[in-house]
């Protein structure tokens, strides 16, 4: 098995296979982030370009760092300090960066497919690191190798997805990956952010936290988007944390082996007490940790993919 497509635009359009060879050649990667030199010189005389068009904190950092792990050449844009802000069209952008002889392209896009139009718009590889409501693969990717390392195989596990569901990119490639891999997903939010066509999901909708947790193996938990709301959806933070955050007593409700996950950023207090956070039952921040060696995956397999590389052997 290996990875054949030019570009990582969403989970939806992966098989379970691609998405285990993903997660395999990731899992390679995490040794490497333990080393004392944490650098290899697999992408060695690449260049990665990562064109940011929204702000993010985790995923940039993360593909920089996965980048330069790599020994790639690794160049942050800034839609505020580039030409887009004196009308240069987007396609221009991405073209100039081309003729510059690029070799992957990381795109984070405020617009719903704006990444896949890009992709269709340039020979050079493209992963997508968020596009609007759409997708956020690397994130679900994250997000699956952290519970493979706790809980082994993904298939047959309970997982619950509670928060901003309607708003949130991560929940929809965590899902379309969580089911294609045999994950039981239940899905629970205030009505307002829930989507209205949910039933290609496939997933259980659940009426109450307590529904949604009974039994759980993984709480994903997640933010308000208060940035992709086009009005506010609920009355406010203090009443979505009585209803929709995670607490002690809620999480009880869970197997006792449980894992809590976050994308981030947590909103303390609303969708996670500060105690569920930092307890030994939460892997958030080895979600970040793993961030890193998924992207070290993606640009791996892509970046060699360009020049003809053999991605068979990643250390």
């Amino acid at each position: 098995m290996s990875y054949k497509r030019k570009d990582l635009l969403g989970m939806i359009d992966l098989s379970k296979e691609e998405i285990n060879y993903l997660l395999d050649t990731a899992q390679t990667f995490c040794e490497i982030n333990e080393r004392d030199v944490k650098k290899v010189p697999t992408l060695k005389g690449r260049t990665v370009i990562n064109l940011f068009f929204e702000p993010s904190t985790r995923t940039r950092t993360s593909f920089e760092i996965a980048g330069k792990r790599l020994s790639a050449d690794t160049v942050n844009f800034s839609a505020s300090s580039s030409s887009t802000t004196k009308g240069e069209t987007l396609i221009d952008t991405v073209q100039n960066m081309e003729a510059m002889s690029s070799d992957v392209f990381v795109v984070r896009h405020a617009y719903s497919g704006s990444v896949k139009f890009i992709a269709e718009n340039t020979d050079v590889p493209v992963i997508n690191a968020g596009d609007g409501l759409n997708e956020h693969p690397t994130q679900a990717l994250l997000d699956l190798l952290t519970i493979r390392q706790n809980k082994g195989d993904i298939k047959g596990l309970e997982i619950a997805i509670v928060g901003d569901i309607t708003h949130s990119r991560v929940a929809r490639s965590d899902i379309w990956a969580m089911k294609k891999l045999g994950a039981n997903v239940r899905l629970f939010g205030p009505p307002t952010m829930l989507p209205k066509h949910i039933a290609p999901f496939d997933c259980q909708i659940c009426k109450t936290m307590e529904e949604a947790v009974e039994g759980a193996d993984v709480v994903m938990m997640l933010r308000i988007q208060r940035e992709r709301q086009g009005k506010l959806l609920l009355p406010s933070t203090r009443e979505y944390a009585r209803f929709f955050g995670l607490t002690n007593e809620k999480l009880n409700f869970a197997k006792k082996d449980a894992i809590v996950m976050h994308p981030g950023p947590i909103n303390r207090g609303v969708e996670l007490m500060t105690n569920i956070a930092d307890c030994n039952r939460a892997v958030i921040l080895p979600q970040v940790s793993n961030g890193v060696a998924v992207r070290m995956a993606a640009l791996y397999l892509l970046g060699l993919s360009k020049k003809g590389g053999n991605n068979e052997d990643a250390s």
